[in-house]
């Protein structure tokens, strides 16, 4: 790899939208963007040399003066895939936070005790754990079972990703891990099958079995098929998503978070107005309380209390 690598992101993947609008939802005092990524800048904070992609830089000052125009009140900066278990950038921005953000580290077995502390104190609640299989290279499941032991105690959850057709032969590992399990996505779904379908189906199932099983109900510029269509010169964002995140939210209203994705990483088609994917929060949502709920409550409990 040559030293001028990490500065090339991907061809063909699109930067983020650097001129978002304001909001006409109006989030509620204490709203929280439950997942958030920072890149780089890959001068300072290379990328890993097994990365699958090379984003754009975003840094910890783009982060937070969009946390700043959208009216969020706190961020959960989430460890990218591209940055592997290098933790620096995630930290760097904690550290320049004010107290207003948390994050979620991904760690590999060897990582130490002391590691783990030090990670802790610097506003770390979580680990990462990713199967997609085009983005990470697979890691043996005793690994990461191992890993989700030693962080229980420090009470860390684990997140996961992966795609739904692929839960079938990851249900039981999850449903056994040892900590709250938070799912990004809502795992991915075909939203061109039935929301009700035995697709979904099994994902709310094991949200309604496990408790201990939570969702982000972000992320419909990854899953819509029909987009952020203007019908009737209203927004429609993402309508075709929007029975998935709503059904979740009505049913786990305890259990759900929010978040934007900044900066969108790998996107080739369009790259979302995240001041429009806020304003897609009270077709998932309904009612204040549910925002409250979606928005306040939940990421404080995980990520403050």
């Amino acid at each position: 790899m040559t030293t001028a690598e990490p500065f090339v992101k991907t061809p063909g993947w699109l930067d983020y939208y650097d001129a978002p609008s304001r909001p006409r939802f109006s989030l509620p005092p204490g709203a929280v963007d439950a997942h958030c990524h920072v890149f780089g800048p890959g001068a300072v904070f290379p990328y890993s040399p097994q990365r699958k992609y090379t984003p754009c830089d975003a840094p910890k000052e783009a982060l937070f003066a969009l946390r700043d125009r959208l009216g969020f009140d706190r961020n959960v900066i989430v460890q990218a895939t591209c940055h592997g278990t290098d933790n620096r950038a995630l930290v760097d921005a904690l550290a320049a936070c004010g107290g207003r953000a948390r994050g979620v580290a991904t760690v590999s077995q060897d990582v130490t005790d002391a590691e783990l502390r030090a990670l802790h104190e610097a506003g770390v609640r979580g680990t990462r754990f990713n199967f997609v299989k085009r983005l990470a290279d697979f890691t043996p499941r005793e690994v990461l079972a191992d890993i989700a032991a030693r962080i229980a105690p420090l009470g860390w959850h684990v997140v996961v990703y992966f795609e739904a057709q692929d839960l079938p032969e990851l249900y039981d590992f999850f449903t056994t891990l040892p900590t709250t399990v938070v799912v990004d996505h809502m795992g991915r779904p075909d939203v061109t099958l039935p929301v009700d379908g035995s697709q979904f189906e099994r994902f709310v199932g094991m949200m309604r079995d496990h408790p201990n099983i939570w969702s982000k109900v972000s992320c419909p510029e990854r899953l819509s098929r029909s987009g952020p269509a203007a019908l009737n010169g209203e927004q429609q964002a993402y309508r075709d998503v929007v029975p998935f995140a709503r059904r979740l939210v009505e049913t786990f209203p305890d259990r759900v978070l929010w978040g934007t994705d900044w900066p969108h990483p790998n996107l080739k088609d369009h790259m979302p107005d995240d001041g429009l994917l806020v304003d897609y929060i009270p077709s998932i949502a309904t009612t204040a309380e549910l925002q409250r709920k979606l928005l306040v409550d939940n990421p404080n409990r995980l990520y403050w209390s």
